[in-house]
């Protein structure tokens, strides 16, 4: 999120694609309606009519896949009715960049493709630069190479008719969503954009939220009070889990993962250190050193730089390490054991079937969980011989979250600090606990028998413990940071010594030359003289006060800066677009209200002022993303399995560049007369992920007992289904039973002539318990990913549905 919970609240129109926000997440849309009663819009679009679209002022139905089409007719409405915030979009945008001759998009192939490998040299896209190295721009904005000129181009085929036609969405619901949300273009409003997984699992997952960016851009809805693009995440902590780095291409704060190319430190900062000519952009990123280094010394602190970052595990150039290129890998025997912590992948992978299959490939797995999962036990679930099957699984327990001390970092990157309301239960351990004695057993193997490599592991700092148990506090301070050697440095207007074991006080302070440590250099502030994320003070200023910013409720990354980009929300003068709900202002000569993004004077300034978007190498919001894998601009493509064998927009029909696979269970059903109808996962409010938790509370279970599955009349008429009768749901990967739940919420839609009908189901069930509850929706749905992320295409596919 760019913004924060409680900010919801200041919004003039909430727009809510790819999530059913008062079911699934009910905080979000308490703010939402505390937005319509001071008179705020909500928008609701999805193919399913839900309680949040009951409390919608505007309801629309998309097919699943559709999004891209849906937003494109947007952009190109807010164009040609020139309802763009013009001084927003020319001075904190690069809708004036001047994109090189060598750009150019045609028949649905952005230039620079190569079909061999199924990628894009991106080198096409870059900028036309002046002599003095910086990009050349048109504040006119009628250069026909500018990015503003080559938006309008490529999103002038994106009418509402053809809208209409491939989404499902009725030309007037069309023009009502539209019409209303555009109306926050002006600099007195502002709008905000919530989604969730219906956004992101798709082949154009990616390019859906750069969808959404390009709106929220030309609207000047970024940075600003009431704005932003929130994701409503499906946990309490993904937040938190991201910016440690779970994911397998960035280190803690964001930081890439080294290539093995990168053999030296030197070499790493060189290829990952971004440099800019424009005297305005802060181009924070050029930070990076700072950041890396002091990771290494949190990591490796008696070791030199250039040791630690030899220690680091490094990626394989060109290859894939994301959640379903490891499955694919272990199906091929790529693996010998595997830890499945606190998940559940027997269930919720993509394909599951296959994933079930590549566990027997394994010689070992540990499982560390509550409750038995599908995952621990799949050697005995359906379809499986236990005498067949080689794994060896072992089984932890572990205590649950309020059974333990620690953080979480919420989806508006608040840091809360939480205590235990109990102790563990039997022999569980806390997460911490068992990593904590798990490393201890390593290393201690390791110095007894030796092994391969061995330095990573004996130098490591395994300062984590006190009294040999797990210590929270310990882990939260070096995340914070702290000096390691005597270092007097500059702190505004006066010079300040720090000494070793000083916490550093903010990520401003950090070093590269080795004297200070952090392990997350966007944590760091959070555990200086206490924990910040500990505090519950309440006190704001009456600025403050207006638009909720809580500045003494716990602790938000980075330096408690609650609403991102927030430079953005003022004009070049530092006078708040919106003064009745301004976010900062400058005043008397500094910034007051939240927690500027950089100290730096307003933009007039053109000796000291700064461009707000102080991540993106040249400081502007990218209207025009050369970054990405699947294109600089987002372009629909059809969902892997689709049900239409033309793409009314160009000759290409799905993402060029989409994560694949071959086998046996990488058939990809499109205008397959075997499998006519879209499906789509969901969630449902009594259930939580794959169901571990819920399906074995008793409660729950009998408020929602079994797998079921949602069609529209229509579609029940059409295969003599009624209402609560068992059904075959059918996919090219698998076959799975369910209830038929009969409804109107579900509806038919017309794609470009033909009777498209959708049906959904939820993805909590798994075979284990109860008994007769059914098993995972993921059975169905097809590993194929996003090309950037590899996030898996669930939301889109195609099944048969049968009276069973």
């Amino acid at each position: 999120m760019t913004n924060h919970w409680i900010d919801i609240a200041n919004s003039d129109c909430i727009f809510i694609i790819g999530s059913n926000a008062a079911e699934n997440h009910p905080i979000s849309f308490k703010w939402a309606l505390r937005a319509k009663d001071k008179g705020a819009t909500i928008i609701h679009v999805d193919p399913r009519y839900t309680r949040t679209s009951q409390h919608a002022d505007v309801f629309a139905r998309l097919r699943s896949g559709s999004d891209i089409p849906f937003f494109g007719g947007l952009i190109r409405y807010i164009l040609a009715n020139n309802l763009y915030f013009k001084d927003y979009v020319v001075n904190y945008t690069n809708a004036s960049f001047i994109v090189g001759d060598k750009y150019d998009f045609k028949d649905g192939l952005f230039s620079g493709y190569d079909a061999e490998k199924r990628a894009y040299d991106k080198s096409s896209w870059s900028f036309v630069r002046d002599d003095a190295g910086q990009i050349k721009k048109d504040p006119t904005l009628n250069n026909p190479r500018c990015v503003f000129q080559i938006l309008k181009a490529h999103y002038d085929r994106y009418d509402m008719k053809s809208v209409s036609a491939i989404t499902g969405t009725p030309v007037a619901d069309l023009q009502k969503v539209y019409q209303t949300y555009a109306a926050t273009g002006k600099p007195e409003k502002s709008g905000t954009m919530l989604y969730a997984m219906g956004q992101t699992q798709h082949t154009v997952g990616v390019q859906n939220i750069r969808a959404m960016s390009i709106i929220q851009l030309l609207l000047g809805n970024m940075g600003v009070a009431g704005g932003g693009i929130n994701a409503l995440r499906g946990e309490a902590n993904v937040q938190g889990s991201t910016d440690q780095g779970l994911l397998f291409h960035i280190l803690p704060g964001y930081i890439p993962t080294p290539s093995a190319a990168m053999q030296t430190l030197a070499e790493y900062n060189e290829k990952n250190t971004p440099v800019t000519k424009d005297p305005q952009s802060a181009n924070w990123w050029g930070n990076r050193p700072k950041y890396m280094a002091s990771f290494l010394k949190s990591m490796y602190p008696e070791q030199d730089l250039d040791t630690g970052y030899t220690y680091l595990p490094k990626l394989e150039p060109g290859k894939d390490y994301s959640w379903l290129s490891l499955f694919d890998a272990m199906l091929g025997g790529a693996f010998k054991g595997f830890f499945a912590w606190g998940q559940n992948p027997a269930a919720s992978t993509a394909n599951a079937n296959k994933t079930r299959e590549a566990m027997t490939k394994l010689d070992w797995m540990v499982t560390v969980n509550m409750f038995e999962t599908e995952t621990g036990s799949f050697w005995k679930g359906p379809g499986m011989d236990p005498k067949k099957i080689k794994t060896e699984v072992f089984y932890l327990p572990c205590a649950v979250a309020f059974e333990k001390e620690g953080s979480i970092s919420n989806s508006g990157r608040w840091m809360q600090w939480r205590y235990p309301a109990q102790a563990p239960l039997g022999d569980s351990k806390p997460d911490g606990d068992i990593i904590y004695e798990l490393f201890e057993k390593i290393r201690g193997l390791y110095a007894k028998e030796g092994g391969a490599y061995p330095d990573p592991i004996k130098n490591l700092n395994w300062d984590v413990a006190t009294n040999h148990i797990f210590d929270p506090h310990k882990v939260a301070k070096r995340i914070n940071g702290y000096f390691l050697k005597e270092k007097t440095l500059k702190v505004g207007d006066t010079e300040k010594t720090f000494k070793p074991g000083d916490p550093v006080p903010a990520f401003a302070l950090l070093q590269t030359d080795g004297s200070t440590c952090s392990g997350n250099w966007i944590y760091a502030a959070s555990y200086t003289d206490k924990n910040m994320a500990a505090r519950r003070d309440k006190t704001q200023t009456a600025m403050q006060a207006k638009i909720g910013l809580y500045p003494g409720w716990t602790w938000c990354w980075p330096v408690n800066r609650r609403v991102l980009y927030n430079r953005a929300s003022v004009d070049p003068q530092g006078k708040p677009y919106q003064p009745e709900k301004a976010v900062i202002a400058w005043e008397d000569g500094k910034w007051v209200g939240d927690v500027p993004d950089g100290p730096w004077p307003p933009m007039a300034d053109q000796k000291n002022g700064k461009s707000p978007f102080i991540m993106t190498t040249e400081g502007l919001g990218l209207i025009f993303g050369p970054g990405r894998n699947d294109g600089p601009l987002p372009e629909h493509y059809e969902p892997l399995e689709c049900p239409v064998g033309e793409n009314p927009f160009s000759k290409q029909l799905h993402n060029p560049t989409a994560l694949k696979f071959t086998g046996p269970t990488e058939v990809h059903a499109s205008c397959d007369p075997r499998f006519p109808f879209v499906c789509s996962t969901y969630r449902v409010t009594e259930h939580w992920q794959t169901g571990v938790m819920t399906r074995n509370s008793p409660w729950l279970l009998e408020a929602e007992p079994q797998m079921f599955c949602e069609m529209s009349p229509e579609l029940a008429k059409m295969r003599g289904i009624k209402n609560g009768e068992k059904v075959i749901l059918e996919s090219t990967r698998g076959s799975l039973w369910a209830k038929a739940i009969v409804t109107e919420r579900i509806q038919p839609f017309t794609v470009l002539g033909q009777t498209i009908h959708q049906v959904g189901i939820p993805w909590h069930y798994g075979w284990t318990w109860p008994k007769h509850g059914g098993d995972s929706a993921n059975i169905l749905c097809p590993s194929v990913g996003d090309p950037n992320t590899g996030i898996p295409e669930t939301k889109a596919f195609m099944v048969n549905v049968r009276k069973a």
